[in-house]
């Protein structure tokens, strides 16, 4: 027989994994059943005033995929997942009436139009207990021995208070559910056409070919960890432009929770038990904490993070000439390694770390357009999209972040370093300019 009645309901947003899931594991704990909510929020689709989709459709298809996995995975845990293709504040409200809820468990989010549908929908469940959880941290903020408020403008000065004196917790374990938590279940995951789009396929040199999802996050991990022991390579490796292993490639699976930053760095100290320890494996997880600097910083300066004077409130001339933006966007510049890593980032949503500092100073430095333009297109086409880290690395080579140095990247002499022999170039200008 199946329910009518539930205690629980997980509204899953970018917490898509039920492994190292706090959200998930505490209402599991803490009530007689659990149902889970994922809502495609049409908003996520829409032009925004940049003119660029909020989502394109590679982070489109990318997500699909993991809600895909995610109620395979909530299924074994006999957990059902509501989908809708619908606004939050239409759909939980009606959720919490149909079944009854007294708890809605969510992962923790502070960035401005997260608060506002938060609110909106707090505004339309009123008498339901609402429990967060910071879910998608390393250091956890009730662990730091610092206030948020005071956290370093500099990088170096976080990771040295925070690396050799505090624990990064174990990873919460997720109960699996009386076989009697089921519930009527009838929505449909929707379509890449749904969302709008044309369904397509991945480009076949794409550096980042994989799937969505917590088992495809898992399975990439240990491969690149156990079976190849391409970790043990991380540093040497991470500033490649060309192939699927030069960098882990976990950010996309990290930007929407498929995999948690605890589980990739227990499986580091896991290699580094069976087999060995060095600067690579130091180094992936040196990388875990600068994600999680720029969710500490984006905690500390709330919506100054989207602002054109930055954290730093810097008062720089900017320009917004159309012309020069679409021909950064269509790689049309002066810049042939420019051109090349931004048709890449055009033809598959991915861009090598190397390849963002250098478009983005070009945009920025050399171009001195709105770097929030820039900023922008990447929320768009990135698969990896996060908006702290998105952001913060924005501002930082823009000159009104985190980097007190205010560089400019020479994008000749990083061709030169980085793509010596023109690999890179030739794949994405489809030209024999070498």
């Amino acid at each position: 027989m199946q329910k009518t009645e539930i205690n629980n309901l997980v509204w899953f947003r970018n917490d898509l994994r039920t492994e190292d899931n706090t959200v998930l594991a505490e209402a599991c704990k803490n009530g007689d059943s659990v149902i889970g909510l994922y809502c495609f929020d049409p908003r996520q689709f829409e032009v925004n005033t940049y003119g660029f989709k909020k989502t394109e459709k590679f982070r489109a298809k990318f997500l699909i995929e993991t809600i895909q996995n995610l109620k395979a995975q909530l299924d074994q845990l006999n957990i059902d997942l509501l989908v809708y293709h619908d606004i939050p504040e239409n759909v939980i409200p009606q959720i919490c009436d149909k079944y009854k809820i007294t708890d809605i468990y969510i992962q923790k989010e502070w960035t401005k139009d997260e608060v506002e549908i938060d609110n909106a929908v707090k505004s339309k469940t009123e008498g339901i207990n609402w429990r967060s959880f910071y879910n998608q941290f390393l250091f956890h903020p009730e662990d730091i021995n610092f206030q948020i408020a005071s956290t370093p403008q500099v990088f170096t000065v976080f990771r040295k208070k925070l690396e050799k004196y505090i624990d990064i917790k174990e990873e919460s374990v997720v109960a699996q559910q009386p076989i009697d938590n089921r519930v009527e279940n009838s929505t449909n995951i929707p379509t890449i056409t749904d969302l709008g789009f044309k369904d397509f396929e991945s480009h076949p040199s794409s550096a980042f070919p994989f799937k969505g999802g917590q088992t495809e996050a898992l399975k990439r991990l240990n491969d690149y960890f156990f079976n190849t022991k391409k970790l043990g390579y991380y540093k040497k490796t991470r500033n490649g432009l060309v192939g699927i292993d030069y960098s882990s490639k976990f950010s996309p699976w990290l930007a929407n929770g498929s995999i948690s930053a605890r589980t990739i760095y227990w499986n580091v100290k896991q290699f580094e038990r069976e087999y060995f320890k060095n600067q690579s494996t130091y180094w992936l997880v040196f990388e875990l904490i600068w994600r999680d600097y720029f969710k500490y910083i984006s905690l500390k300066h709330g919506n100054q993070i989207f602002k054109l004077e930055g954290i730093l409130q810097k008062d720089y001339k900017w320009f917004t000439s159309q012309v020069q933006i679409d021909r950064w966007i269509n790689g049309e510049t002066h810049s042939d390694f420019v051109n090349a890593n931004m048709i890449e980032l055009k033809e598959t949503g991915w861009m090598s770390n190397r390849g963002r500092q250098n478009v983005a100073s070009y945009f920025a430095k050399e171009l001195e357009l709105d770097w929030r333009i820039g900023a922008s297109y990447f929320e768009s086409l990135l698969l990896d999209y996060d908006v702290h880290s998105n952001y913060g690395n924005w501002m930082y080579v823009a000159g009104v972040g985190n980097d007190p140095r205010d560089r400019k990247f020479n994008v000749d002499l990083q061709a030169d370093r980085y793509d010596a022999n023109g690999k890179f170039r030739k794949l994405w200008l489809q030209t024999s300019l070498f």
